[in-house]
């Protein structure tokens, strides 16, 4: 997915990009996400002054992901507002002259794969649960708390305590 930079910078009108991206190689070393649909992209480019284009638009995708408390499979719609400002030419040595909200670009084709990655992994929930009040997995059986009650004593022991538990019986 990429841009002429003069090309938009001198256009008229806003320039539209409405493309499918695959990013499932993102996901491989995580073990919650068992898949990702592809992220859908519609954007619009335009010029925002001299030698500038912003970005703007939304990102879309679904991810499939286990419930981080019983593991029970969720599916999760991500909207991501995606806006970025593209300079033409070097990064100035300065840094009072530098734009901090400003990514420099010397290349005449802009390429925004790497871009549009990075603001989909900064916008992947840390930790999804299928509910908010999801109970989770009983930690001495492993049964879903969810589905029903396993009965199991679940009190916790001060591990220094833990000795004299049964000293009495």
């Amino acid at each position: 997915m990429h841009f002429q930079f003069r090309k938009v910078a001198s256009a008229e009108g806003p320039t539209k990009f409405h493309e499918s991206l695959d990013v499932s190689d993102l996901i491989k070393g995580r073990k919650d996400v068992s898949s990702i649909s592809p992220l859908v992209s519609d954007l619009q480019l335009y010029a925002a002054g001299e030698d500038m284009v912003e970005v703007t638009g939304t990102l879309k995708t679904e991810l499939h992901v286990a419930c981080s408390r019983c593991l029970t499979p969720v599916d999760r719609a991500i909207d991501i507002d995606f806006k970025e400002r593209f300079i033409h030419g070097q990064e100035p040595e300065q840094e009072e002259d530098m734009d901090d909200n400003a990514i420099y670009v010397e290349d005449e084709s802009v390429d925004l794969v790497p871009y549009l990655e990075e603001s989909l992994m900064l916008n992947l929930p840390f930790a999804v649960v299928c509910q908010d009040d999801c109970k989770g997995l009983c930690p001495a059986c492993g049964t879903n708390l969810n589905e029903h009650d396993c009965g199991c004593d679940t009190t916790a022991v001060d591990p220094r305590l833990a000795a004299l538990k049964d000293f009495f019986k």
